[in-house]
């Protein structure tokens, strides 16, 4: 297991769509989702947040998601199969760039169609921060970073900034700080 260096906004790689897997059980698949996870930790234990990763931000342009949530959580070829009909804003922050959030727009309930470990596909339905955050890492899948999705005015702020006018745990702040229910309803 290799800790990786988190790949930052202007690397190609994060613009790249990524190509689905094709080998689920594969010994490349599972050193990719034990450096991923090997990554996320180590982030966690020096900053003290992150709640999940995906595989280009460490260089592997493949749909691989690790969570690190209440427990871990892989999931291969993910894709949104349905999206609920209620929005909420949220001020997002990505390892790929630590230092700024960006104000998005994220549905409150979707449902996701991935492969596990085995290779067996499952839907789960999520709603709320589980929700946000798959649609955060799904949107990594397809070259997508939260930096393309502004909304509002002033969309973005530096993190710095944030806490001098809001403090660590602000309303509706960084992903860190969040609950549960942390965001505005559109």
């Amino acid at each position: 297991m290799t800790i990786h260096r988190i790949r930052l906004l202007g690397d190609p790689i994060l613009r790249a769509k990524c190509e689905p897997i094709t080998k689920p059980r594969s010994t490349a698949v599972r050193v990719i989702m034990d450096d991923m996870r090997e990554t996320l930790r180590d982030w966690q234990s020096r900053f003290g947040s992150g709640r999940a990763i995906a595989a280009p931000q460490i260089g592997a342009p493949v749909r691989v998601i690790n969570v690190e949530m209440d427990q871990p959580w892989t999931l291969i070829n993910p894709e949104i199969i349905d999206i609920g009909n209620e929005d909420f804003e949220v001020w997002d922050d990505c390892f790929s760039f630590p230092n700024l959030l960006v104000r998005v727009s994220r549905a409150h309930r979707i449902r996701v169609r991935y492969q596990d470990l085995k290779g067996e596909w499952t839907e789960v339905e999520v709603e709320g921060d589980r929700a946000e955050l798959l649609q955060h890492e799904i949107d990594h899948l397809d070259g997508v970073l939260a930096v393309d999705r502004p909304q509002g005015l002033d969309p973005f702020c530096l993190r710095e900034e944030w806490h001098r006018l809001h403090g660590p745990g602000g309303r509706y702040g960084p992903p860190e700080s969040r609950s549960e229910t942390y965001a505005t309803s559109l």
